[in-house]
């Protein structure tokens, strides 16, 4: 099987990051110069799609996808997953356009998918930081990733983070037309499905920033619909021994029957 990554896409969803885009775009363009943009926005009433269709007419590896209305994250990225593999991309990349996901983070991540098949930005691993959080977030996500691990048994340290790197084959294996959770879940539901199928997945350390325009999509919803889907799949045994694993990062690594290449 041939792991080489030539093609790479960056998948950016959008909702009134007018004031952020052009920045976060800029700074992507020049630090991967090489990969190419899907901006996936769900009719933003602020303009951004209008302004992202300006940015594409100047810059022929920017793409952009218009939705109607806001469908939540996990059903933007679903679309621009769908968007990546009828092209024939290798590679696609999640990431914010607020700014909190540093562009020039993406090249650890990608050379990472060297001997991974899902690499994750990690907050909580070693050299992982955060800044300009309020303390009752930097609890809610610690905890929220705490708990993760003890429902599901996940060997992950920040399974609900959004930056991050698939290859192709992991978004090929996975049933995307039945991942109906959004937000924070739709990030802990394809990790979980990823490491369940024996993809290597693997944690690198990056520093998150807060946002320092407009306003942030956590809401109590959200928060809800994790804490009750993560609860229910570690009821309902959806948990199962993966096939073989391979999970790193930082200095913790959790290991079982290791092979390369696809679980097909």
């Amino acid at each position: 099987m041939n792991d080489h990554i030539d093609r790479v896409l960056v998948a950016m969803p959008t909702y009134n990051e007018r004031d952020n885009l052009p920045h976060t775009l800029a700074r992507l363009r020049a630090a991967v110069p090489s990969a190419d943009v899907l901006v996936v926005d769900d009719g933003s009433p602020d303009g951004t799609g209008d302004l992202a269709d300006e940015l594409a007419a100047g810059d022929p590896q920017v793409h952009v996808m218009h939705r109607s209305e806001k469908a939540g994250l996990g059903a933007a990225y679903i679309a621009a997953f769908r968007w990546a593999l009828e092209r024939g991309y290798d590679a696609v990349v999640e990431m914010d356009a607020d700014g909190s996901h540093a562009p020039e983070e993406l090249p650890r991540l990608l050379e990472a998918l060297a001997d991974a098949d899902l690499v994750l930005g990690s907050r909580w691993v070693s050299g992982g930081e955060v800044r300009q959080w309020p303390a009752a977030r930097m609890l809610l996500s610690r905890g929220g990733n705490v708990y993760t691990r003890v429902m599901l048994g996940l060997p992950l340290k920040d399974a609900t983070g959004g930056y991050r790197a698939y290859r192709r084959r992991v978004l090929e294996s996975l049933p995307l037309d039945r991942v109906a959770s959004q937000g924070y879940c739709f990030q802990i539901d394809l990790a979980w499905r990823a490491w369940q199928a024996g993809f290597r997945v693997r944690e690198v350390p990056i520093t998150f920033v807060e946002r320092t325009a407009g306003a942030s999509k956590m809401s109590r919803t959200i928060v809800a619909e994790a804490l009750w889907r993560v609860t229910a799949w570690g009821i309902t045994g959806r948990r199962s021994t993966p096939r073989r694993t391979h999970v790193e990062g930082g200095h913790e690594r959790a290991r079982s029957r290791i092979r390369g290449g696809s679980n097909t």
